[in-house]
Protein backbone atom coordinates (compact mmCIF):
# COMPACT_ATOMS: atom_id res chain seq x y z
CA UNK A 1 0.00 0.00 0.00
CA UNK A 2 1.25 3.43 -0.95
CA UNK A 3 -0.47 6.76 -0.52
CA UNK A 4 0.03 10.38 -1.51
CA UNK A 5 -2.03 11.51 1.48
CA UNK A 6 0.97 12.09 3.70
CA UNK A 7 3.48 12.94 0.98
CA UNK A 8 3.80 16.53 2.22
CA UNK A 9 4.54 15.40 5.78
CA UNK A 10 7.93 14.35 7.19
CA UNK A 11 9.31 10.83 6.76
CA UNK A 12 10.96 10.18 10.11
CA UNK A 13 13.94 7.83 10.20
CA UNK A 14 16.72 7.00 12.60
CA UNK A 15 17.10 6.86 16.36
CA UNK A 16 14.49 8.64 18.47
CA UNK A 17 15.15 8.25 22.22
CA UNK A 18 12.18 8.32 24.56
CA UNK A 19 13.96 10.78 26.80
CA UNK A 20 13.63 10.58 30.55
CA UNK A 21 12.18 13.43 32.56
CA UNK A 22 14.65 14.85 35.06
CA UNK A 23 13.58 15.70 38.59
CA UNK A 24 15.13 17.51 41.51
CA UNK A 25 15.29 15.70 44.88
CA UNK A 26 11.98 17.35 45.84
CA UNK A 27 10.42 15.90 42.63
CA UNK A 28 10.12 19.26 40.86
CA UNK A 29 11.16 19.32 37.21
CA UNK A 30 14.89 19.80 36.74
CA UNK A 31 14.96 21.91 33.59
CA UNK A 32 18.72 22.50 33.63
CA UNK A 33 19.41 18.76 33.83
CA UNK A 34 17.02 18.09 30.95
CA UNK A 35 18.71 20.76 28.86
CA UNK A 36 22.06 19.07 29.41
CA UNK A 37 20.69 15.63 28.66
CA UNK A 38 18.80 16.59 25.51
CA UNK A 39 21.92 18.31 24.17
CA UNK A 40 23.95 15.20 25.01
CA UNK A 41 21.57 13.09 22.94
CA UNK A 42 21.76 15.42 19.95
CA UNK A 43 25.54 15.68 20.14
CA UNK A 44 25.70 11.88 19.98
CA UNK A 45 23.77 11.75 16.74
CA UNK A 46 20.14 10.95 17.56
CA UNK A 47 17.64 11.88 14.88
CA UNK A 48 14.74 13.04 17.07
CA UNK A 49 13.53 13.41 20.65
CA UNK A 50 10.30 12.04 22.14
CA UNK A 51 9.19 13.69 25.37
CA UNK A 52 6.76 12.49 28.00
CA UNK A 53 6.74 8.82 27.06
CA UNK A 54 6.66 5.95 29.50
CA UNK A 55 10.35 6.64 30.12
CA UNK A 56 9.38 10.26 30.59
CA UNK A 57 7.07 9.17 33.41
CA UNK A 58 4.09 10.75 31.64
CA UNK A 59 1.59 9.32 34.10
CA UNK A 60 3.14 11.39 36.90
CA UNK A 61 3.24 14.69 35.00
CA UNK A 62 0.59 17.37 34.88
CA UNK A 63 -0.47 18.85 31.56
CA UNK A 64 1.54 21.97 32.31
CA UNK A 65 4.63 19.90 33.13
CA UNK A 66 4.35 17.88 29.93
CA UNK A 67 4.24 21.09 27.95
CA UNK A 68 7.20 22.49 29.87
CA UNK A 69 9.29 19.40 29.10
CA UNK A 70 8.34 19.61 25.40
CA UNK A 71 9.18 23.31 25.36
CA UNK A 72 12.57 22.53 26.89
CA UNK A 73 13.31 19.97 24.19
CA UNK A 74 12.27 22.42 21.48
CA UNK A 75 14.50 25.10 22.92
CA UNK A 76 17.50 22.77 23.09
CA UNK A 77 16.91 21.25 19.68
CA UNK A 78 16.50 24.62 17.98
CA UNK A 79 15.37 22.84 14.83
CA UNK A 80 18.30 20.42 14.63
CA UNK A 81 16.10 17.37 15.21
CA UNK A 82 12.31 16.98 15.42
CA UNK A 83 10.66 16.94 18.82
CA UNK A 84 7.65 14.66 19.27
CA UNK A 85 5.39 14.94 22.30
CA UNK A 86 3.96 11.66 23.55
CA UNK A 87 0.18 11.58 24.00
CA UNK A 88 -1.00 8.99 26.53
CA UNK A 89 -4.05 10.56 28.10
CA UNK A 90 -6.86 8.58 29.71
CA UNK A 91 -9.60 10.56 27.97
CA UNK A 92 -9.97 11.90 24.44
CA UNK A 93 -10.98 15.30 25.83
CA UNK A 94 -7.74 15.62 27.81
CA UNK A 95 -5.71 14.42 24.84
CA UNK A 96 -7.23 17.12 22.63
CA UNK A 97 -6.37 19.80 25.20
CA UNK A 98 -2.80 18.53 25.27
CA UNK A 99 -2.23 18.20 21.52
CA UNK A 100 -3.71 21.60 20.79
CA UNK A 101 -1.38 23.17 23.35
CA UNK A 102 1.61 21.15 22.09
CA UNK A 103 0.89 22.28 18.53
CA UNK A 104 0.96 25.91 19.68
CA UNK A 105 4.36 25.27 21.28
CA UNK A 106 5.68 24.17 17.90
CA UNK A 107 6.37 20.46 18.37
CA UNK A 108 7.09 18.78 15.05
CA UNK A 109 4.86 15.81 15.75
CA UNK A 110 3.25 13.48 18.24
CA UNK A 111 3.59 9.89 19.41
CA UNK A 112 0.05 8.76 20.13
CA UNK A 113 -1.16 5.83 22.21
CA UNK A 114 -4.58 4.60 20.99
CA UNK A 115 -5.76 4.09 24.59
CA UNK A 116 -4.36 3.71 28.10
CA UNK A 117 -5.85 2.21 31.27
CA UNK A 118 -9.11 1.35 29.50
CA UNK A 119 -8.51 -1.56 27.07
CA UNK A 120 -10.40 -0.04 24.15
CA UNK A 121 -11.66 -2.33 21.41
CA UNK A 122 -10.53 -1.76 17.83
CA UNK A 123 -13.45 0.51 16.91
CA UNK A 124 -12.89 2.70 19.96
CA UNK A 125 -9.11 2.84 19.57
CA UNK A 126 -9.28 3.81 15.91
CA UNK A 127 -11.91 6.47 16.60
CA UNK A 128 -9.69 7.90 19.33
CA UNK A 129 -6.69 8.04 16.99
CA UNK A 130 -8.68 9.77 14.26
CA UNK A 131 -10.23 12.31 16.61
CA UNK A 132 -6.92 13.29 18.21
CA UNK A 133 -5.15 13.42 14.84
CA UNK A 134 -7.72 15.78 13.39
CA UNK A 135 -7.54 17.99 16.47
CA UNK A 136 -3.74 18.13 16.40
CA UNK A 137 -3.21 18.63 12.65
CA UNK A 138 0.35 17.37 13.21
CA UNK A 139 2.31 14.35 11.93
CA UNK A 140 1.68 11.40 14.21
CA UNK A 141 3.44 8.17 15.09
CA UNK A 142 0.93 5.60 16.39
CA UNK A 143 2.33 3.74 19.40
CA UNK A 144 1.05 0.16 19.34
CA UNK A 145 1.86 -1.69 22.56
CA UNK A 146 -0.61 -4.48 23.38
CA UNK A 147 1.82 -6.09 25.82
CA UNK A 148 1.64 -3.20 28.27
CA UNK A 149 -1.60 -1.47 27.34
CA UNK A 150 -3.84 -4.32 26.09
CA UNK A 151 -4.81 -2.50 22.87
CA UNK A 152 -3.59 -3.97 19.60
CA UNK A 153 -4.06 -2.23 16.28
CA UNK A 154 -3.23 -4.93 13.75
CA UNK A 155 -1.96 -4.43 10.19
CA UNK A 156 -5.49 -4.49 8.79
CA UNK A 157 -6.50 -1.79 11.29
CA UNK A 158 -3.57 0.38 10.26
CA UNK A 159 -4.69 -0.09 6.66
CA UNK A 160 -8.14 1.18 7.57
CA UNK A 161 -6.57 4.24 9.23
CA UNK A 162 -4.41 4.97 6.20
CA UNK A 163 -6.86 7.54 4.84
CA UNK A 164 -6.02 9.83 7.79
CA UNK A 165 -3.24 11.96 6.35
CA UNK A 166 -1.74 12.95 9.71
CA UNK A 167 -0.73 9.36 10.54
CA UNK A 168 2.76 8.94 9.17
CA UNK A 169 4.52 6.29 11.30
CA UNK A 170 4.00 3.32 13.58
CA UNK A 171 5.97 2.47 16.71
CA UNK A 172 5.44 -1.26 16.96
CA UNK A 173 5.91 -2.84 20.39
CA UNK A 174 4.04 -6.12 20.18
CA UNK A 175 7.17 -8.07 21.20
CA UNK A 176 6.44 -10.22 18.12
CA UNK A 177 9.05 -9.64 15.44
CA UNK A 178 6.78 -11.27 12.84
CA UNK A 179 4.56 -8.19 13.05
CA UNK A 180 7.14 -6.05 11.23
CA UNK A 181 6.95 -8.13 8.07
CA UNK A 182 3.16 -8.40 8.36
CA UNK A 183 2.93 -4.61 8.58
CA UNK A 184 5.19 -4.12 5.58
CA UNK A 185 3.36 -6.71 3.49
CA UNK A 186 -0.02 -5.18 4.34
CA UNK A 187 0.89 -1.49 4.27
CA UNK A 188 3.80 -1.21 1.87
CA UNK A 189 5.44 2.16 2.39
CA UNK A 190 2.34 4.01 3.62
CA UNK A 191 3.83 4.34 7.14
CA UNK A 192 7.36 4.60 8.43
CA UNK A 193 8.00 1.70 10.79
CA UNK A 194 9.82 2.07 14.11
CA UNK A 195 10.52 -0.71 16.57
CA UNK A 196 9.74 0.16 20.18
CA UNK A 197 11.36 -2.85 21.86
CA UNK A 198 15.04 -2.27 22.55
CA UNK A 199 16.09 -5.91 22.44
CA UNK A 200 14.53 -6.43 19.01
CA UNK A 201 16.38 -3.53 17.39
CA UNK A 202 18.77 -5.48 15.18
CA UNK A 203 16.08 -7.87 14.03
CA UNK A 204 13.62 -5.09 13.20
CA UNK A 205 16.17 -3.05 11.27
CA UNK A 206 17.14 -6.16 9.32
CA UNK A 207 13.47 -6.57 8.37
CA UNK A 208 13.22 -3.03 7.06
CA UNK A 209 12.23 -0.80 9.96
CA UNK A 210 13.15 2.81 9.32
CA UNK A 211 13.88 3.67 12.93
CA UNK A 212 14.32 2.87 16.59
CA UNK A 213 12.20 4.36 19.36
CA UNK A 214 14.80 3.59 21.97
CA UNK A 215 15.13 3.47 25.77
CA UNK A 216 18.71 2.53 26.68
CA UNK A 217 19.73 5.15 24.16
CA UNK A 218 19.22 7.57 27.04
CA UNK A 219 22.41 6.24 28.60
CA UNK A 220 24.15 4.94 25.45
CA UNK A 221 23.18 7.09 22.46
CA UNK A 222 26.41 6.65 20.49
CA UNK A 223 26.12 2.86 20.52
CA UNK A 224 22.44 2.98 19.55
CA UNK A 225 23.15 5.33 16.64
CA UNK A 226 26.10 3.17 15.55
CA UNK A 227 23.90 0.08 15.28
CA UNK A 228 21.36 2.01 13.22
CA UNK A 229 23.97 3.47 10.87
CA UNK A 230 25.75 0.15 10.39
CA UNK A 231 22.48 -1.61 9.62
CA UNK A 232 21.56 1.07 7.08
CA UNK A 233 24.96 0.52 5.44
CA UNK A 234 24.34 -3.25 5.46
CA UNK A 235 27.41 -3.74 7.62
CA UNK A 236 25.57 -6.43 9.55
CA UNK A 237 28.52 -8.19 11.16
CA UNK A 238 29.80 -4.98 12.71
CA UNK A 239 26.32 -4.04 13.89
CA UNK A 240 25.76 -7.48 15.36
CA UNK A 241 28.96 -7.29 17.39
CA UNK A 242 27.79 -4.08 19.09
CA UNK A 243 24.26 -5.44 19.49
CA UNK A 244 25.51 -8.57 21.23
CA UNK A 245 27.48 -6.42 23.68
CA UNK A 246 24.40 -4.25 24.18
CA UNK A 247 21.84 -7.02 24.65
CA UNK A 248 22.05 -7.50 28.46
CA UNK A 249 21.52 -3.76 28.82
CA UNK A 250 18.70 -3.73 26.28
CA UNK A 251 16.86 -6.38 28.28
CA UNK A 252 16.53 -3.76 31.03
CA UNK A 253 14.06 -1.91 28.78
CA UNK A 254 11.63 -4.84 28.86
CA UNK A 255 10.62 -4.51 32.49
CA UNK A 256 7.96 -2.91 34.64
CA UNK A 257 10.84 -0.97 36.20
CA UNK A 258 12.36 0.18 32.93
CA UNK A 259 12.33 3.80 34.14
CA UNK A 260 14.36 2.98 37.26
CA UNK A 261 16.67 0.72 35.23
CA UNK A 262 17.38 3.34 32.59
CA UNK A 263 17.83 6.18 35.04
CA UNK A 264 20.30 4.05 37.00
CA UNK A 265 22.17 3.38 33.75
CA UNK A 266 22.24 7.11 33.05
CA UNK A 267 23.63 7.79 36.52
CA UNK A 268 26.30 5.10 36.26
CA UNK A 269 27.29 6.31 32.79
CA UNK A 270 27.62 9.83 34.18
CA UNK A 271 24.92 11.35 31.97
CA UNK A 272 22.00 11.75 34.34
CA UNK A 273 20.62 10.85 37.74
CA UNK A 274 18.24 8.22 39.04
CA UNK A 275 15.69 10.49 40.69
CA UNK A 276 12.17 9.24 39.95
CA UNK A 277 8.79 10.62 40.92
CA UNK A 278 6.74 8.56 43.37
CA UNK A 279 5.13 6.06 43.46
CA UNK A 280 8.28 4.87 41.68
CA UNK A 281 11.32 4.50 43.93
CA UNK A 282 14.96 3.82 43.02
CA UNK A 283 16.00 0.19 42.97
CA UNK A 284 17.27 -1.37 46.20
CA UNK A 285 18.65 -4.66 47.52
CA UNK A 286 19.22 -7.70 45.34
CA UNK A 287 17.31 -6.12 42.45
CA UNK A 288 19.64 -3.14 42.45
CA UNK A 289 22.71 -5.37 42.71
CA UNK A 290 21.60 -7.38 39.68
CA UNK A 291 20.91 -4.34 37.51
CA UNK A 292 24.06 -2.55 38.67
CA UNK A 293 26.17 -5.59 37.74
CA UNK A 294 24.69 -5.64 34.23
CA UNK A 295 25.30 -1.94 33.71
CA UNK A 296 28.82 -2.05 35.14
CA UNK A 297 29.79 -4.95 32.89
CA UNK A 298 28.47 -3.02 29.93
CA UNK A 299 30.52 0.02 30.90
CA UNK A 300 33.63 -2.06 31.48
CA UNK A 301 33.38 -3.76 28.07
CA UNK A 302 32.04 -0.83 26.07
CA UNK A 303 32.97 -1.18 22.39
CA UNK A 304 35.37 1.20 20.71
CA UNK A 305 33.39 3.11 18.08
CA UNK A 306 36.30 5.19 16.80
CA UNK A 307 36.96 4.77 13.11
CA UNK A 308 33.62 3.13 12.35
CA UNK A 309 32.39 5.99 10.16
Amino acid sequence: MTSSLASHLPRWTGVFPAVTTKFKPNEDLDIAEMERHFEFQIQNGVHGLVTGGSLGEASTLTLEEKLEVAATALRVSAGRVPVLANVSETSTRNAIRYVEAAAKLGVQGLMLMPAVLYPADTREAMANVRTIAEAAQLPIMIYNNPVSYRVDLKPEDMAELADCEWLVAIKESTDNIRRITDLRNTLGTRYQLFIGVDDLSFEALALGCEGLLAGLCDAFPAETVAIYKLMQAKRYDEALKIYQWFMPLLHLDVSAKLVQNIKLAEAMAGVGNEIVRRPRLPLVGAERERVTAIIQKGLDTRPDLSGLF
